[in-house]
């Protein structure tokens, strides 16, 4: 079951995102706009557009989640496989994702500390090569 609808949630993603499905909805916005004197803008006419778009937005919703935890589960993974194949990588990095805010937090502050250092080692580096030169 969880197949055939990660199957169904990726291919509506998919052609929901195509620029052809822009248009037959604009198509469909400008037919619904022209139509409205014929049926005298009534409450009917401006239920239909209320009720189509309040429907397919409250599925969407729902299809457009379900692919980006996907994505973003794949995402994970691949990035997981780069830092286990990294031998200079910190195999801590992997899983991140499943830490609270504060442990990700405190994992920012420790990698903005090791750039802060980084970035004054190469300064210094530059500094000595350019009195080197002189």
């Amino acid at each position: 079951m969880k197949d055939r609808f990660h199957k169904f949630a990726s291919k509506v993603s998919l052609i929901c995102g195509s620029p052809y499905t822009f248009g037959v909805a604009l198509l469909t916005i400008i037919t619904w706009i022209f139509s409205g004197p014929f049926f005298g803008y009534s409450d009917t006419w401006q239920l239909i557009i209320n009720t189509g778009t309040t429907i397919i937005t409250f599925l969407m919703v729902f299809l457009i989640q379900n692919t980006q935890n996907r994505d973003a589960r794949a995402i994970h993974l691949k990035l997981d496989e780069l830092i286990r194949a990294n031998k200079h990588a910190r195999n801590q990095m992997i899983e991140l994702e499943a830490l609270s805010d504060e442990e990700l937090d405190k994992v920012h502050k420790e990698l903005l500390a090791y750039h802060k250092k980084t970035e004054k080692r190469i300064e210094d580096v530059q500094v000595h090569r350019s009195k080197r030169k002189k």
